[in-house]
This record gives C-alpha cells, sequence and structure tokens, in this order.
C-alpha cells in the first residue's frame, strides 16, 4: 500500500504508451503535439486520445458514532478495511455513484448528505486518480457485504481495523 500517490507523469506515460489503436477507426496512431503536449492522434480521422483520470466515488456513514467500513477481497488491500466506495460509470452522478457503491458493497441504503472531502492522488495502478468522499446516513436496507467487500461493520472512531487506503485515512482524519 503506497502512503504517497504514485507519481502522475509516471502514470500518464504508462497509459500513452499502451494507447496505439484508434477507437473510432482502429488505425495505428501517431504522436503530435497538440493542446501543449504530445498526444496519441489517429492519421485518417483526426481523433485524439486524452488520458482522462479515473473517478471514485464513496461514502462515509456514522451511526451512534460508529463508522462503517468494508473489508477488501480484492488486491490491493485484501484483508483490509476502507469506506464504501468504488469507480463512477460515465456520465453518472458522483453522490449517486457513491449511494450505489455503498448499497453494492453494504446493503445499506443511503442519503447523501454532502461533500467531506475530495481526495486526489492515485494510491496503486489500478486506483482513482480523484476520490470523492460525502457524509451519508442510512435510510433502509440490511447490513450486508457485497460485490468486492465480504465483511461490512461499523467500528468506532478508536477501534478502527487495519485500513486499506490513503483516502480512508484521509476521510476518517488519521
Amino acid at each position: 500500500m503506497a502512503e504517497k500517490p504514485l507519481d502522475s507523469v509516471t502514470i500518464k506515460e504508462r497509459i500513452l504508451s499502451e494507447v496505439r489503436f484508434c477507437l473510432r477507426c482502429g488505425a495505428a496512431l501517431t504522436r503530435r503535439e497538440l493542446f501543449g503536449e504530445v498526444r496519441p492522434v489517429c492519421p485518417n480521422c483526426q481523433w485524439v486520445f486524452f488520458a482522462d483520470p479515473k473517478v471514485a466515488a464513496g461514502v462515509l456513514v456514522e451511526v451512534d458514532d460508529r463508522v462503517l467500513l468494508v473489508r477488501r477481497i480484492n488486491e490491493p488491500g485484501r484483508g483490509l478495511w476502507s469506506f464504501p466506495a468504488g469507480f463512477m460509470d460515465a456520465g453518472e452522478d458522483p453522490a449517486s455513484a457513491a449511494a450505489r457503491e455503498c448499497l453494492e458493497e453494504t446493503g445499506l441504503q443511503v442519503e447523501v448528505l454532502g461533500l467531506l472531502d475530495v481526495i486526489a492522488g492515485r494510491e496503486h495502478e489500478r486506483g482513482a486518480d480523484i476520490v470523492i468522499v460525502y457524509r451519508a446516513r442510512v435510510i433502509g436496507g440490511s447490513l450486508l457485504a457485497g460485490d468486492d467487500a465480504d465483511r461490512a461493520a461499523f467500528f468506532l472512531r478508536s477501534e478502527l481495523p487495519p485500513l486499506a487506503f490513503r483516502a480512508t485515512r484521509i476521510a476518517l482524519g488519521k
């Protein structure tokens, strides 16, 4: 687990090196300076590839001085805990994505109350560049781990289990 975000230049270089064919017409891409950077460009249809950030959204839910966390079943961080969160779908509202992820991972329906934090910096190769964290309250459902979590539970802040990510520690003020 990385304590500091990965180097953004290295991430971008890796992404750009993997993009070799046009998503529109399939032609081999060339590199050309556009908009102040060298970018992959299709010589046939002029499509330009932009390395857009990956965005995740999650919720911090507190009930009776306890915070809701889920235990991860996948790497990175398998067996460690984080707040319910996941990647946003294209065109999805961030608050809706956070509520959806909470339902998928915990079985709890939540109402998003407001923005808690926006945390920048990719922590691992498959991670998000930006994590949007909301405060939320439970409005229904039953606590039952699902999706990429094998446990979901509430913890006192003084008795937190081992945490998976820097973003979780930041959101919890740790």
